[in-house]
């Protein structure tokens, strides 16, 4: 367990975003959730520009390194990387890593937390200037903002400008109320700031640091454990809560080296197409956390920072989005799916799947969501073993490869053992399962149960024949 004096807290209830510097108490006054999760303190730097909760922690990434022997000379990936754990910590390390992430905002993230080589006082001055228009011209329209939110109330009082929407097919997007009118339109007009005096040295930092602020106190949005709504916000910091994310960058970019030398690069792509963006026998290694079967739509997380900062601006582009993951949720189910027929013949999820059926005839639950729920376990699995399947042809011979993954109860109750499951069919595709490592346990929701997210660690022994599909 992790010296409290070496951590921050986060908000791990959910897949969420990073809470504010100041740790929160939870149930019983004390400070903090897991220690095993944690961001550490000398961590920070980079991490928490943008980081899913449920990230797996930079410790972790550091730990299979070494458990790995991995240097300068080998190439790491992660096919799930999410908001860049495993590339960013590599690239401190030294070791050359490659990502693939489908959520655009989230493969923006990553790339921007790579980007070490801005000139950390010229951004700072920068984002002054901009912060300085934004807020010139938000007093002009009669708005103020203002760090303590009391005085922001007490100007509220006199004639203000008509407030600003997004366009009627953006707003219906998001989700309902998740950001307030006055904070919309002051984040509007952030943005108008930010592209009026655009300089592309800092541009993507600057539109980072306001997709963590949209999540961390401008929107009405709490983390856990699904993404929600919380009370509404009559209104809040919006330029100065964005400038205090400059000035976190900026420090961080002061202890970072400047090196670029070391290969860091992340691809938009699906992971069970690994083999149509990476060369053959390029990766040496794979530390990676790849999506539970849980009933967690990973969009809806990123909606609100995604619709705004315009990586999805219409249904086309979310359904798109969607039709290139994992189907680890009903909501992103579609009629067309076909990756359920890749584990047809695996005798535990065909049971698990039969299960989940049958529980929910005897509970008479009778949903859309619900009759889908035995299907989607099937279209799991079966995404993960395409993936798995595409991987070998990218894998060099003697590769390590460790997968962070939790067992789940999340379909009527009946237990998933994600991490046996996913050995049991890395094994049937020729990898050796060379060991499932406990992480950590946690209390299911539920069931009160203890559920186990373990690390299932595979071996490519590069055996000739390799399929790119399985068989």
């Amino acid at each position: 367990m992790l010296e409290a004096t070496e951590t921050q807290d986060l908000n791990l209830s959910g897949f969420g975003h990073l809470e504010s510097a100041r740790p929160k108490p939870c149930a019983g006054g004390k400070t903090g959730a897991r220690e095993d999760n944690k961001l550490r303190l000398r961590d920070r730097a980079a991490h928490q520009w943008y980081r899913f909760v449920l990230s797996f922690p930079p410790h972790l990434v550091r730990d299979y390194a070494a458990k790995f022997g991995l240097t300068s000379r080998h190439r790491v990936l992660d096919p799930f990387c999410g908001t860049g754990t495993t590339a960013v910590e590599c690239k401190k390390l030294g070791i050359p890593a490659f990502g693939l992430e489908s959520n655009p905002v989230a493969c923006f993230a990553s790339r921007t937390k790579l980007q070490w080589g801005v000139e950390p006082q010229e951004l700072l001055r920068h984002a002054r200037m901009v912060a300085d228009a934004a807020s010139s011209r938000l007093e002009r329209d009669g708005y103020y903002d203002e760090d303590d939110y009391l005085r922001l109330l007490d100007r509220s009082a006199g004639p203000k400008a008509t407030l600003r929407t997004l366009p009627e097919e953006a707003a219906a997007l998001l989700l309902t109320n998740s950001i307030s009118p006055i904070p919309l339109h002051k984040t509007l007009v952030l943005l108008d700031a930010l592209a009026e005096h655009h300089d592309e040295r800092f541009s993507d930092h600057e539109r980072l640091a306001l997709a963590m602020a949209l999540v961390n106190g401008i929107s009405n949005l709490h983390f856990g454990p699904e993404v929600g709504v919380g009370p509404a916000k009559a209104d809040a910091p919006v330029v100065s809560l964005w400038l205090d994310g400059m000035r976190v960058m900026a420090q961080d970019l002061e202890n970072l080296p400047r090196d670029e030398r070391t290969e860091a690069v992340i691809y938009q792509a699906d992971a069970r197409e690994v083999a149509r963006v990476l060369p053959p026998h390029s990766v040496d290694a794979v530390i990676t956390s790849p999506p539970y079967p849980n009933e967690k739509d990973y969009t809806r997380t990123t909606r609100l920072e995604s619709v705004l900062l315009g990586f999805i601006k219409s249904k086309e582009d979310l359904r798109d989005l969607k039709k290139s993951l994992v189907r680890s949720n009903t909501r992103g189910v579609y009629k067309a799916d076909t990756d359920d027929a890749h584990v047809s013949g695996h005798l535990e999820i065909e049971r698990i799947a039969a299960a989940i059926e049958r529980r929910r005839i005897e509970l008479n639950k009778d949903s859309g969501f619900e009759r889908l729920y035995a299907r989607v376990t099937k279209l799991y699995f079966g995404g993960m073993t395409r993936h798995l399947a595409e991987l070998r042809r990218v894998l060099r011979p003697g590769a390590q490869l460790a997968y962070v993954v939790g067992d789940q109860a999340s379909y009527l109750r009946v237990m998933i053992r994600t991490g046996q499951l996913l050995a049991d069919i890395a094994a049937s595709l020729g990898y050796e399962v060379t060991g499932i490592d406990l992480f950590r346990t946690r209390l299911a929701t539920a069931t009160r149960e203890q559920l186990r997210e373990e690390v299932v660690l595979l071996r490519w022994p590069g055996t000739p024949a390799t399929p790119s599909t399985p068989p």
